[in-house]
């Protein structure tokens, strides 16, 4: 026992007596010590000892300047942040202080802080100091972007890419400026350029620009490449699918679309992202062109709950506010949702049961149906018969029929020599329909008038 307690004797004298030392030999030494200190990775004790240097002489700048550096070592950038910004108040002249690594680390805290004048005086100042060294003019070229002048920017990205020829981010960032500008054959050469110079990582972000400059252009089968290798890393998996199926949807391949995007549903992690949002609203219209209504209205309520105006979303959700309070499969929500086949037996059975028509013959059209009937019930071939025919076409969008549904229907009737002619449309008629379809021979019926007729061929 008295060993032990000897030897935790002299282990806590030999502590004091080595703190004692290095204290006394950072007085003796003053700010050269702190420069030491934080190269051997010492930076507590380097943070402690500028302190008391800067308590003695608030005007210290070689003390606020390593206790600046030795706080960003620590990543306690807000901290640093603060020892240089009061730095900036005093002269460095004649200071040991490295003016190049001291502008530098300001420019960059000053970036990080959100401040881009500030930061851009920085790298302009590190350009008249260094005129051959292309990074600067690179901070200093998407700076000038960031301040919205994208000409400086692209002056100072062109001549940083001529100083760094092999260097992949520039070129991403000059080819990001040039998509913006709707340059895209020039984008397109930079962006492909960047790829040779950028490792796998780095090259998730130019392929996702790439994507998006081929979808722009129609390029869709280019665009489906270059986001399904941006997809493969974390950070732009979640856009590149949403641009991924958003390509899919333009290309009218909605059933393609449907498992990208459920892909890019299972990769949200914030759902109040604008990604996030746009990867749960584009998956509803997949649905709701599949007819999957309830799964649309799923996504769109999610939608709604955290963001109530992004884009259509709170007025889809109230056109089938009637459809997710049915029960069962009838009504409204069956006449939407049905298959193309059932559908048409739908038609078929409203025209028979609520119009009291006969039934001549029945066909898919897009977006609904069309029924040919005659007056009265019995069968017979119109034309042999006598009976006045009657062209009826049913519409199952959620969007009002407009003046170009009415014309359609009016056109094909006289073509066939048919009198008379009927539009269902479960989204009801624009007013500029309705005002065209007066004093006209067809017949518009409505949501309610649709409603009517389901139950009564229900019944």
């Amino acid at each position: 026992m008295r060993v032990l307690a000897l030897v935790i004797v002299l282990a806590i004298g030999t502590a004091f007596l080595a703190a004692f030392v290095i204290r006394q030999f950072l007085f003796s030494k003053g700010t050269d010590a702190l420069s030491l200190l934080i190269k051997r990775g010492k930076t507590q004790l380097a943070i402690k000892s500028a302190k008391q240097l800067i308590s003695k002489d608030p005007k210290n700048a070689e003390a606020r300047y390593y206790l600046g550096l030795a706080y960003a070592a620590e990543k306690k950038e807000d901290l640093a942040y603060r020892e240089f910004k009061a730095l900036s108040q005093l002269s460095i002249e004649g200071k040991g202080i490295p003016e190049m690594e001291y502008r530098q680390t300001l420019a960059q805290l000053y970036v990080s802080n959100r401040e881009p004048e500030e930061a851009l005086k920085e790298y302009l100042l590190l350009i008249k100091l260094m005129p051959k060294k292309g990074d600067y003019y690179y901070q200093a070229g998407k700076l000038f972007t960031e301040l919205g002048k994208p000409d400086r920017g692209r002056e100072y990205l062109e001549k940083a890419a001529e100083l760094s020829p092999n260097d992949g981010n520039i070129y991403f960032e000059l080819g990001v400026l040039l998509y913006k500008a709707k340059k895209a054959l020039d984008a397109k050469a930079v962006l492909e350029r960047a790829l040779r110079f950028q490792k796998d990582k780095a090259q998730a972000k130019t392929w996702y620009y790439l994507g998006k400059l081929q979808k722009d252009v129609k390029d869709y089968a280019g665009a489906l490449i270059s986001f399904d290798k941006a997809a493969e890393e974390p950070e732009y998996r979640l856009r590149a699918l949403v641009e991924r199926g958003g390509s899919f949807m333009s290309m009218n391949e909605f059933g393609k679309a449907v498992p990208v995007l459920e892909k890019a549903v299972t990769a949200i992690s914030d759902e109040s992202s604008q990604d996030s949002l746009y990867a749960r609203y584009f998956l509803g219209l997949c649905y709701e062109k599949g007819r999957e209504i309830d799964r649309a209205l799923a996504q769109w309520e999610k939608v709604y709950s955290e963001k109530k105006g992004f884009r259509d979303v709170g007025e889809k959700l109230s056109q089938y506010q009637d459809i997710k309070a049915e029960r069962g499969s009838g009504g409204i929500k069956k006449y939407i949702t049905a298959g193309s086949a059932d559908f048409l037996e739908l038609c078929k059975s409203i025209v028979e049961d609520a119009m009291g028509l006969s039934v001549q013959n029945a066909r898919p059209v897009p977006g609904g149906g069309e029924v040919l009937a005659v007056e009265g019930k019995g069968g017979g071939d119109w034309q042999s018969t006598r009976k006045i025919p009657r062209l009826i076409r049913f519409y199952r969008s959620n969007d009002p029929a407009g003046e170009e549904e009415i014309r359609s229907i009016l056109d094909d009737a006289r073509e066939q020599n048919i009198p008379k002619a009927a539009l269902v449309a479960s989204g009801g008629f624009s007013q500029a329909a309705l005002d065209f379809a007066n004093n006209r021979p067809v017949e518009l019926f409505g949501r309610e008038k649709l409603r009517s007729m389901l139950h009564k061929a229900a019944q």
